[in-house]
């Protein structure tokens, strides 16, 4: 087996120059994106939702360039690479997840709301609490899952820059969070749907070259890509000395087996994966971007194609990253097995095409990070500011300021905290964001659409519940202490024995939302539950205002 395919310049890194200098045109070119769709950006409904005024297929681009992320690239490539079998259930559980969106909540979202998703979970309840609440959970998602995108930068960029100190790789966690704020404050949603557009379109045909690239550089299909992956990590000296066999990356149990508390963390990590999605917020946003629900099914037509055929290739990719590239060589260089997709873009098609995919790697950064923003900056000025501190009546231009104060705030808590996790696997860390979703606002989104009885105290005693208990056990578990991947790997207070929240706060929330639903009065506001009903399955009334 060979491990050089096409000529390369260097053995690890490619050619520093050349690299930044690819990026620089890409974020020039995606910044004149920006700033021409920025021109047009004026009202409150052009910053949060580009004044809905994509088509479906446009949507459907940008809706995949919202859902794969770096942690869907560098993540998911480098965890197949290192964990085998266990890494692909991250691929799965996403593809997974995005299916139970569609069926549960997307469209009956899109019929109800008209910027962010506590429109939803306010329509047939007492607004201000629920809003506040809504803020709180869709900020708590929105910056972890802002930690992991900041994370894939910094490793990214110091794998292209063979940057191996702690300071360099913060300085590019810091100028990606930078460059981040100033998408959002110049293009607004619409500048970053444009963005998104590209990036989609570009990430799904680089990961498609390289898969064939693959198997030309193999000479061979599956059953030689498993044979060649499994010799190497045979091979390996940081496999031998973890004492696995050479078939484990074929088989479960790699990274979550051998003990019931790891096999408990798959179980958990696989149910805030399938779950997670259905209440993020900034993937839910995208239907208020279309301007019907017929335009929304066809967004999501286009969605699943995309989506699908992504996650199956990175199966490929990983596999690919371990037969090619090795997992010594993956590990021991900057950001660890976040590096795999850009090292084994390199083996197969040397420094020009390393830089390629790193930049179309770097857009998808960018372009999720600033979809997160504005979800985030929305939240915090149509929910909390308007409706809560304003009764409704502030002005657009007094959302829209608000709005980029947050962003900025936002951006520079991101970079400090994605500094901290620039260690961890990034996949791992957008699942940490999912587990979130599903705890925060899942039971409320499903409960408020499908559950009659709900009421307000239910709503916001859910949301509070599934939003500190997963922040909380985050918070003591192995991801953040006394372990050497930790976020603080020097200090020990992990009495939580599972990285994944999820076991435990996603059926804590919904249990506690049936337990103070059933305990208190109901809000009598069963003309806006009817209401919500015919407009959730019909669209009927989509775009009038509703009045408690």
């Amino acid at each position: 087996m060979t491990t050089a395919y096409l000529a390369q310049e260097s053995s690890n890194t490619g050619n520093p120059i050349l690299n930044i200098a690819v990026f620089v045109v890409f974020i020039v070119v995606t910044m004149a994106v920006v700033m021409r769709a920025g021109k047009s950006t004026k009202e409150a409904a052009d910053f949060y939702t580009g004044g809905a005024s994509f088509t479906g297929t446009q949507n459907g681009l940008a809706i995949a360039g919202d859902y794969l992320s770096a942690a869907s690239f560098l993540g998911i490539v480098g965890s197949i690479a290192i964990s085998g079998y266990d890494g692909f259930l991250y691929s799965i559980g996403f593809f997974v997840a995005w299916l139970v969106a569609l069926l549960l909540v997307a469209e009956p979202l899109r019929n109800v709301g008209r910027f962010t998703m506590a429109d939803v979970l306010s329509f047939r309840l007492r607004q201000k609490p629920v809003r506040v609440a809504a803020a709180v959970g869709t900020l708590a998602v929105s910056l972890f899952y802002l930690i992991a995108q900041m994370a894939g930068a910094g490793s990214l960029v110091s794998v292209l820059l063979d940057l191996h100190g702690t300071a360099e790789q913060a300085i590019v966690v810091a100028i990606v969070g930078v460059i981040m704020i100033a998408y959002v404050l110049i293009g607004g949603m619409k500048g970053t749907t444009y963005v998104q557009m590209i990036k989609a379109v570009l990430l799904v045909g680089g990961v498609a070259v390289m898969t064939i690239l693959v198997f030309v550089a193999i000479r061979g299909g599956f059953s030689t890509l498993f044979h060649d992956a499994v010799a190497t990590h045979a091979a390996s000296e940081t496999i031998q000395k973890a004492g696995y066999e050479a078939t484990d990356i074929m088989k479960p149990g790699l990274k979550y087996g051998g003990t019931f508390i790891k096999q408990l963390d798959f179980i958990s990590l696989g149910l805030a994966l399938v779950l997670g999605t259905a209440g993020l917020p900034h993937v839910l946003m995208r239907f208020y971007t279309v301007p019907t629900a017929r335009e929304a099914r066809k967004s999501v037509t286009w969605a699943i194609v995309l989506i699908g055929a992504f996650y199956l290739m990175t199966l490929v990719l990983g596999y690919g990253a371990a037969a090619l590239v090795g997992p010594d060589r993956i590990l021991a260089a900057p950001g660890g097995a976040n590096a795999a997709a850009p090292l084994l873009a390199l083996e197969l098609g040397g420094s020009i095409f390393m830089a390629l995919i790193s930049a179309v790697a770097f857009a998808t950064v960018l372009a999720v990070v600033a979809g997160l923003a504005i979800t985030a900056s929305a939240s915090v000025a149509h929910d909390v500011y308007d409706a809560v501190f304003r009764d409704g009546q502030s002005s657009e231009a007094e959302q829209v300021r608000v709005s980029r104060i947050t962003v900025v705030v936002l951006g520079v808590i991101s970079i400090i905290l994605g500094i901290l996790a620039m260690s961890q696997n990034v996949a791992f860390l957008v699942s940490l964001a999912f587990a979130v979703a599903a705890s925060a606002n899942l039971p409320t989104i499903l409960f408020s659409l499908y559950w009659k009885r709900f009421n307000t105290s239910g709503a916001v005693a859910s949301m509070y519940t599934g939003t500190f208990s997963a922040l909380i056990l985050i918070f003591l578990s192995p991801a953040v202490s006394g372990v050497p991947s930790a976020m603080f790997p020097n200090h020990d207070w992990s009495i939580f024995p599972l990285t994944s929240p999820g076991i435990v706060s996603i059926p804590l929330a919904f249990l506690v939302g049936i337990v103070v639903t059933l305990a208190t009065k109901p809000d009598n506001l069963d003309h806006l539950a009817s209401e919500m009903e015919v407009r959730s399955l019909t669209g009927v009334g989509v775009e009038a205002p509703v009045d408690h």
